[in-house]
């Protein structure tokens, strides 16, 4: 019976030593059991205003552009770099050509075309221009050139036209004395019509611009454009001014011709005739019809003199 009380106290003793280790044990699983999340939860950020770095991988980000793979034919080692280019010499600049100051003139291509009062079809006829006539042209409008007739300007449809030009010259005195020889043209020819003047400036009672000779064109246009005065004939004229070599002829010089009746005859009664040189071999002048621009004829070659130069 003794023995029974002993037993039962050593196993009271033992409970009262293990359930204390236990109770510790199982506080401090239960202490971590809690502490630890649910499985299968995120844990939320400390900081949730941190805005996420980017992924480590560029190739998850849709705005990076993957690099690209070099190409196959990529030589293996490094190329060497290409030697720049000697410069060039530097050039100097063109130089602007100087512009030539032309004359334009036309030359009718068609038999009786009409010159009209204004630029178009429309406008009064007030003559009629033959195949081969020349003009200098005062203007073009359109397809209508502008040029003067007898003192008044006209105008003629370019489809009957072919254009040509003559370099002008330097001198404006010369240009002057043309413009005033231009409006002439088409003037009829009038053997002895009345000088403008005596020789010494007197002018002549009579005198008009509607009739004219060689000598007394020239005399006219001369006065008008340069303040010169010529005589009255061409064997007065061909005294005047300075003479000048045929090589050396010169837009503005007048040219003074012998004819058929007076090729025989010596000193200046050879001398029957006058035109203004115009340029590359063409004149102005009048004979037999009316004033006209036409080219130096074999024949006039033939019969040239001298030339004189007034300005």
């Amino acid at each position: 019976m003794k023995r029974m009380k002993i037993a039962a106290a050593l196993i009271l003793a033992a409970c009262f030593t293990v359930l204390p280790a236990y109770s510790l044990a199982a506080a401090y699983r239960a202490e971590h059991i809690t502490a630890a999340p649910p499985q299968g939860e995120t844990q939320p950020s400390e900081s949730p205003d941190t805005p996420d770095s980017p992924p480590d991988n560029p190739a998850e980000s849709p705005d990076t552009p993957q690099q690209p793979e070099p190409p196959g034919d990529t030589p293996e080692g490094p190329s060497s770099p290409e030697q720049p280019a000697e410069p060039a010499e530097p050039t100097e600049p063109e130089k602007p050509q100087p512009q030539q100051n032309l004359q334009l003139y036309i030359i009718c291509t068609g038999s009786g075309v009409n010159l009209r009062s204004g630029a178009g079809s429309g406008y009064k006829a007030v003559a009629s221009a033959e195949k081969d006539t020349s003009y200098a042209v005062a203007e073009k409008t359109g397809n209508w050139y502008c040029v003067y007739y007898r003192g008044k300007k006209v105008y003629l449809s370019a489809t009957y036209a072919r254009e040509f030009t003559l370099e002008k010259s330097d001198n404006a005195a010369v240009e002057r004395v043309l413009a005033e020889a231009y409006k002439l043209l088409g003037t009829p020819y009038v053997f002895g019509a009345v000088r403008l003047h005596d020789g010494a400036g007197n002018f002549q009672r009579g005198f008009t611009v509607n009739a004219f000779d060689c000598s007394s064109l020239t005399q006219y246009v001369f006065y008008l454009g340069a303040n010169k005065l010529l005589g009255t004939t061409t064997r007065l004229q061909v005294k005047e001014g300075k003479a000048v070599k045929k090589s050396e002829l010169s837009r503005g010089d007048c040219i003074y011709f012998t004819n058929a009746s007076r090729y025989y005859n010596t000193g200046t009664e050879r001398v029957g005739h006058v035109a203004i040189y115009l340029g590359n071999d063409y004149i102005l002048h009048t004979s037999s019809d009316y004033a006209r621009i036409e080219k130096l004829t074999a024949a006039r070659k033939k019969y040239y003199i001298e030339a004189r130069r007034f300005v």
